[in-house]
């Protein structure tokens, strides 16, 4: 009976040593991630279906939402773990506490390829940007609509007084208004903005000059990363699956952009996908300038940290 109880012993003594050898089992704990209908959403969807979540061991749901408005609602409430957004709106999120963190760039602007135009009416007379000195800009007031407004024309030479903006924060709405010429001139992101230049709206300036200001990010609640982070790494190593694969082949996406609406029914195929950064973050000097921008906006008065608002920790190696 006692060498019975030994080889037991032994046998429970060796499983438990195998055991901790062995590597962690993946995350199996669902992540909710909210996604707008832009460019910038692609490499989520390309990772769901050619099953790169699957095979880093994460199950993730993809909650398309219609507007920032929507999504916010949404991570307010505690039914996504994390979604789309920019450093802007992670400042705005964290001024009374620190709720979420960015955790990789979801797109930027290039040298070669624009994410902001400030475009002008057809026939409203406005070729340089000079010619935009006290004209109203329809704009997305608090927003990064706003903020690479400010920051375009300020960097093109603007003193803030020329700096004329009006209110219109729907894009339907602003593509109208430019495009009736009602509005001389609105900042819109691409692929919207492509739609408008092609009927003869004039691209007046655009943010492949300063590339450093347009930048959008995935971001997760402060309470997802500490209840999964195994998740939110898994998520972000498929993520660059995916963002290879689209930055090496450029064609054959056009299913999923109609599927999910992620491109305006004219311009696909005709709209170039564009290059999708690799595994980083905002910059401290970036996080700096958006936050000044939002002191001197007068929208924030605490004093946030670096640290508070971007997390680089998960991106994969």
């Amino acid at each position: 009976m006692k060498l019975v109880q030994r080889i037991c012993l032994c046998v429970l003594i060796a499983s438990l040593a195998l055991a901790a050898c062995a590597p962690a089992a993946p995350s199996k704990a669902p992540i909710k991630v909210a996604v707008l209908p832009v460019l910038d959403s692609l490499p989520l969807y390309v990772a769901q279906s050619k099953g790169y979540f699957k095979a880093r061991g994460v199950e993730v749901e993809l909650v398309a939402v219609a507007s920032a408005p929507e999504r916010d609602a949404l991570m307010q409430a505690g039914q996504v773990d994390g979604m789309l957004n920019e450093i802007v709106s992670t400042i705005l999120y964290n001024r009374d506490q620190v709720r979420i963190k960015n955790v990789r760039f979801a797109r930027t602007a290039t040298a070669k390829t624009p994410v902001f135009h400030i475009v002008a009416a057809k026939d409203a007379g406005i070729q340089s940007v000079a010619d935009l000195k006290g004209v109203q800009i329809g704009i997305s007031e608090g927003t990064v609509i706003e903020y690479t407004t400010d920051r375009i024309l300020q960097k093109a030479g603007f003193a803030p007084e020329d700096i004329q903006k009006v209110a219109v924060p729907k894009i339907p709405d602003r593509m109208a208004l430019v495009g009736s010429g009602e509005l001389k001139a609105a900042n819109l992101p691409d692929p919207s903005a492509a739609v408008l230049l092609q009927q003869g709206a004039v691209n007046v300036i655009d943010d492949t000059s300063y590339p450093e200001i347009s930048t959008s990010v995935w971001s997760f609640s402060v309470a997802s990363i500490k209840k999964n982070p195994e998740g939110v790494r898994s998520f972000l190593a498929a993520v660059e699956d995916a963002v290879k694969d689209l930055n090496a082949n450029k064609t054959g996406w056009d299913d999923l952009l109609k599927q999910n609406n992620l491109m305006p029914a004219p311009m696909i195929g005709k709209f170039p996908i564009p290059d999708y950064p690799t595994a980083a973050v905002p910059s401290q000097a970036q996080f700096a300038d958006a936050l000044d921008w939002l002191k001197t906006k007068r929208l924030i008065k605490t004093e946030l940290k670096y640290s508070d608002a971007v997390d680089a920790s998960f991106l994969p190696k």
